[in-house]
């Protein structure tokens, strides 16, 4: 068993945190005050241009993606990298064009797209000109239960006319999403896995509207697009828009996820070790009842238990990254779920405990960390909430001790 990186990937990891630690984490303090001074709320700060233009110079751009779209790596090549963009989440993911929903919105385009669409929308999202939405979760429905959408896609002629609303839809608040990816039924009275369909919407068509951004715990999210509550009434596309074949959505859907779902756990890893960071300065600073409180039994106690916590999840992040290489998503689907149950609740609890040993300075915005713990907190419903995958999981392990 060999636990060492391969020489692309050291190579890469030495590059990308060169990278981070001369322009990415300089850059949080004049990102925020950017954001502050905009007249445009959701547009990005202007320096995250500059980062965008540095990391192409430095061959650190769309990591992400496998194949000829991408930069060629595999999923246990990336996983390390994409730990590291995780230490900045507002701002390394989005400068190496690596942020979500572009991310999983361009590996179906490269999956399942046409040349025209590829050509069209896939270009521009590879060249980090534009960006995107993917439209899925509903208000009115258990969107846990992706077959529970009701937004409705019509064939009418040589077009789809779209009837609905979507929530929660990541990124939509900037003004650069010029492309939607929307997820409706195109026959409700398919089998069940067969009544979805998904459609390129772009930003401008008529009856398409943003129809409020919305917060998480407070946070507007802004620094990356917020969300955003948007309706379709009589919105009317070509149907060439359709991606794929009518009754393709769930599959595509369930395609795009697997390596979504990973990302974000990557990702995660890199929030916990600066929260770490943070936690062992701070402790190590502050002075209480007459000793560094880094020399109080119950702190060293959750600095010990989170470095546990965060081996453990790496290993398994990392074997979950292997097997989609050599067995495929569809393989390795039990360790997906398992990683997307463990990472973001054993990050949320990393992140309590560093707010604890900041004390209140922890729950302000002169620390990062209350704002992750939002953002991982609402992990835990992206991409399928905890219960589903739990439920999915124990089924599978079932199956597997019965044979």
């Amino acid at each position: 068993m060999d636990f060492a990186f391969d020489a692309r990937t050291e190579e890469l990891r030495a590059e990308l945190t060169a990278f981070m630690h001369d322009h990415v984490h300089p850059a949080e303090a004049v990102a925020a005050q950017q954001l502050a001074e905009a007249d445009d709320h959701w547009s990005p700060p202007p320096v995250l241009e500059d980062l965008k233009a540095e990391a192409r110079r430095r061959g650190l751009w769309n990591l992400f993606l496998p194949g000829e779209h991408g930069a060629g790596l595999t999923n246990l090549q990336y996983a390390p990298l994409a730990e590291i963009t995780g230490r900045s989440p507002a701002l390394a993911p989005a400068a190496l064009n690596c942020a979500a929903p572009d991310t999983g919105n361009m590996e179906v385009l490269a999956m399942f797209g046409t040349p025209e669409q590829r050509e069209r929308w896939l270009d521009p999202l590879l060249d980090g000109r534009i960006r995107s939405g993917f439209a899925m979760t509903e208000p009115a429905v258990a969107s846990s239960d992706a077959t529970n959408i009701e937004t409705s896609i019509r064939r009418d002629g040589d077009d789809y006319v779209i009837d609905g609303r979507k929530w929660w839809i990541t990124g939509a608040m900037n003004p650069n999403a010029r492309i939607f990816i929307v997820m409706g039924k195109t026959d409700p009275g398919a089998e069940r896995h067969r009544q979805q369909s998904m459609i390129l919407v772009e930003r401008d068509t008529p009856g398409f509207a943003i129809e409020r951004g919305m917060q998480v715990f407070g946070y507007d999210d802004h620094d990356h697009g917020g969300h955003a509550e948007l309706s379709f009434t009589d919105v009317r596309v070509p149907a060439s828009n359709l991606i794929g074949g009518e009754g393709d959505g769930f599959a595509i859907a369930q395609a795009r996820l697997g390596p979504g779902r990973i990302h974000h756990c990557m990702r995660s890893l890199g929030i916990a070790e600066r929260a770490v960071e943070l936690m062992c300065a701070r402790a190590s600073e502050r002075v209480a009842f007459g000793k560094p409180i880094a020399e109080q039994g119950v702190v060293r106690d959750w600095i010990a238990e989170s470095r546990v916590r965060i081996e453990q999840l790496r290993l398994l992040v990392l074997k979950t990254a292997w097997l989609m290489d050599t067995v495929g998503n569809k393989g390795a689907h039990s360790e997906i779920q398992a990683i997307k149950i463990a990472t973001p609740q054993a990050v949320e609890w990393i992140l309590d405990k560093a707010i604890q040993t900041y004390g209140a300075a922890g729950l302000s915005q002169d620390a990062p960390l209350a704002s992750w713990f939002a953002g991982i907190r609402t992990l835990r419903f992206a991409d399928g909430p905890d219960e589903v995958h739990k439920n999915a999981l124990a089924k599978a392990e079932i199956r597997r001790q019965t044979r």
